[in-house]
């Protein structure tokens, strides 16, 4: 049985979800449960009074293509941009693409300081020019046991901490999103919101930061991000589940301790820190040892795979975690 979302909101059309587009039935209401237990689903249905634009206004970018070399398939593109998960607009995956275009992302600042010999404030659509732009395609792999493949736009992390130059008392890096109840209806309403902490906030080691395939990325299928896609800047941690890719930042903060992250902080037994990808680890409530793909069929399409170590990316970054118990430090 699969969870059925009535439908998507994709080039200013509503359209119905397939059997295909959906999360499996006892996953979604597996997670929602943990929701539920905050005390808030009762109106999670309500519906906020935010305007929805029909026109996404995602800007084409030059950028140095990505060859791939791994002939990974594409997941399509209305697939990407409209099926998220991004609580600040509603708990259901069409919501963040009806509703996230009330979000302001121009202009847009994002602070960097902490444990760094040179603080700064950056505007973001100066940094895209700043620093050049090129794609990377990764596998992209949810807790919730479903996949994509997606083309992101962006640059390395490690190029913009460079230029704060982190001094030897960086050992985390912690990352903040936007906080706007005024746009984001699951903000300024918890029951909207799932009951979570907001600003939503995350972190890396600062190896893994400065990890050649940690990408901030702007955009993806050749334009900018859209907003439900975590517009204008948002991380992209391949190797690890996908709530670690936080949206929409607005600081970074180098630091000597372990940050406070968001679903770690509501469900430690089920989210760890590292949240990297591994099959071996299940869910305390699913298995994580396969990954339903998010692709172009409808019903009889369907697909199942093995989940892979490091969500496929396991020669690059094993050796971060060398001694490390993945079961404990999840």
């Amino acid at each position: 049985m699969f969870y059925f979302i009535n439908q998507s909101y994709i080039g200013g059309k509503m359209r119905k979800f397939t059997e295909n587009d959906v999360t499996p039935e006892h996953i979604f209401f597996e997670r929602r449960k943990l929701i539920q237990a905050m005390g808030v689903m009762g109106a999670a249905s309500l519906i906020p009074n935010i305007a929805q634009a029909n026109d996404d206004g995602r800007k084409v970018l030059s950028f140095a293509k990505d060859n791939n070399s791994q002939s990974l398939v594409l997941t399509p593109e209305n697939k990407v941009i409209g099926y998220n998960n991004f609580y600040e607009f509603g708990l259901a995956k069409e919501m963040p693409a009806k509703y996230a275009s009330a979000m302001k992302t121009e202009p847009w600042t994002l602070r960097v300081e902490g444990e760094v010999e040179k603080p700064m404030t950056f505007d973001v659509h100066q940094l895209m020019k700043q620093l050049p732009l090129e794609e990377r395609i990764y596998r992209f792999r949810c807790v919730e046991a479903w996949s994509m493949v997606i083309p992101w736009i962006g640059f390395e992390l490690n190029k913009l901490l460079a230029l704060v130059q982190p001094t030897s008392k960086a050992k985390y890096v912690a990352f903040e999103t936007l906080y706007d109840p005024e746009t984001m209806p699951g903000v300024k309403n918890p029951f909207f919101g799932g009951g979570l902490i907001y600003p939503y906030v995350e972190g890396l080691t600062i190896e893994e930061a400065m990890h050649p395939l940690t990408l901030l990325s702007v955009g993806l299928y050749g334009k900018t991000l859209a907003p439900q896609n975590g517009a204008p800047i948002r991380l992209v941690v391949p190797w690890k589940y996908g709530f670690k890719n936080i949206k929409s930042i607005v600081k970074i903060k180098l630091t000597s301790e372990q940050p406070v992250t968001t679903w770690n902080q509501a469900a430690p037994q089920e989210y760890g820190f590292y949240a990297n990808v591994n099959p071996t680890v299940d869910h305390p409530r699913w298995s994580q040892a396969t990954e339903r793909v998010i692709g172009g069929g409808g019903i009889l399409g369907i697909k199942r795979e093995p989940t892979l170590m490091f969500n496929g990316y396991e020669k690059e970054v094993a050796h971060l975690y060398k001694g490390l118990d993945l079961r404990e430090y999840f």
